[in-house]
């Protein structure tokens, strides 16, 4: 695990900062998410009106809530939506009502199983209304009248999303993405967020090959908007990663794209291996977060998805559990380094032409050989030089080499760098 650094803990900060916000599919919860996110990285946001057609989906209409609250015969609020946002029913219409505890029970929501718990649960596309609570709360209530008040709209609006874009040296690109729909859960996804964020701006100082293009959309519906709306360029998409559950203590797990040899697969595998990190690499299936939208088959985009503990994966998924404390700034930094340790291989993986492909060319009159003079890993770099020359046919790229080889990337790829300077290989 990467130790504390100072990503981290801002990282860390960006959760809490983020965390009582009450955001949904649309709403004014994630425009205000985007506000602050567009206080780390400039935002190019995006308003979708209700009723657009997107693929085989309708943008719904709006959900904005301003109040919620269940309040006894006293007038005290034993449910209250100011205390949490997640105790109301996402999407919950609006109602005003004094009705008893038994009318009332059909629309509340509990976990037995953890009874100091609330949880998180939605009604998007179907009316309904209700609240989330702890059982321990629930079967303190005593019989009798109620006062039932959700003070929210569901009118015609807009979907919001966002992108930045960290622009690269060619226009090909990889889409960074993660999901800005859901309330007050730390794990699941604002250290996704916050993770994202952190990349962006790590990578803009980089002067990336690529083009990395960030997406901050709600889950499904927005990963389908921005599809749709963007079919005609979608082939510029080389390379895709899916960030969630980004900051819990588990360990690193990458989720494979449907492909499951896409080149980010490839990376992702070698750079895990590599790093010696505790980790498990999964299969592709056709459930989980956005990567199934990118990988859809008439789209079929080289995407994965990347998170530590998967989703519902551990108890604390969509409850209350899931919050600042659940995630920590040591996960999220080491979240974020593997993330730019992938894409310094995905930006340097090119394929290379050997110039000189008949017989072994002379290193040593080239000066190869003695710019390795006195170093430790003179042998290596030697042999990785070696390796790139047998395997530059313009069809093996320099992952295929450091596979083939056993030699670390960097090895791989500063050799390329030398004999590429020699004139020697072409890109």
């Amino acid at each position: 695990m990467a130790p504390v650094t100072a990503p981290g803990r801002e990282m860390h900060a960006l959760v809490e900062r983020l965390y009582p916000l009450c955001r949904s599919i649309t709403g004014d919860g994630v425009r205000a998410t985007l506000d602050v996110v567009g206080e780390y990285v400039p935002l190019e946001v995006h308003e979708v009106p209700t009723g657009t057609q997107v693929l085989d989906w309708t943008v719904p209409q709006e959900w904005n809530i301003r109040d919620a609250y269940v309040a006894d015969a006293s007038g005290k609020r034993v449910v209250d939506f100011a205390a949490s946002s997640l105790h109301v029913l996402g999407y919950s219409v609006p109602v005003s009502a004094v009705m008893p505890l038994s009318e009332l029970r059909p629309h509340l929501h509990t976990l037995p199983d953890h009874p100091s718990w609330v949880p998180y649960r939605t009604s998007y596309y179907k009316p309904e209304w209700g609240f989330c609570l702890a059982q321990e709360t629930l079967d303190a209530l005593p019989d009798g009248e109620y006062e039932v008040r959700i003070d929210s709209t569901l009118a015609d609006g807009h979907l919001t999303y966002a992108e930045h874009v960290v622009p690269g040296q060619v226009s090909d690109e990889v889409i960074v993405s993660c999901h800005v729909c859901h309330p007050s859960l730390a794990n699941d996804n604002l250290a996704g967020i916050a993770v994202a964020v952190f990349l962006a701006r790590a990578l803009a100082e980089r002067n990336p090959y690529y083009t990395y293009r960030f997406l901050f959309a709600p889950g499904t519906v927005g990963a389908i908007t921005w599809l749709a709306r963007n079919a005609e360029r979608i082939d510029r998409v080389k390379h895709g990663l899916v960030l969630a559950c980004a900051g819990d203590r588990g360990q690193l797990t990458y989720k494979q794209s449907r492909r499951g040899d896409a080149e980010i697969d490839r990376v992702l595998r070698h750079v895990l291996a590599a790093s010696e990190r505790p980790h498990s690499v999964k299969e592709f299936t056709p459930y989980g977060y956005d990567e199934r939208q990118f990988c859809s088959p008439g789209f079929d985009l080289g995407v994965g998805s990347l998170s530590r503990t998967p989703y519902a994966g551990y108890p604390e998924y969509h409850t209350s559990a899931d919050n600042p404390d659940f995630v920590t700034p040591e996960a999220m930094a080491d979240t974020l380094d593997l993330c730019r340790e992938a894409f310094a291989v995905l930006d340097r993986n090119r394929r290379y032409q050997n110039l000189s492909p008949y017989g072994e060319p002379q290193l040593g009159r080239r000066g190869l050989y003695d710019s390795l003079g006195g170093r430790s890993d003179a042998k290596e770099a030697q042999m990785a030089m070696l390796w790139v020359l047998s395997l530059s046919d313009g069809e093996h790229s320099l992952l295929d080499v450091a596979e083939r080889s056993g030699l670390a990337f960097d090895t791989v790829a500063a050799a390329a760098g030398a004999l590429h300077g020699a004139g020697l290989i072409k890109a």
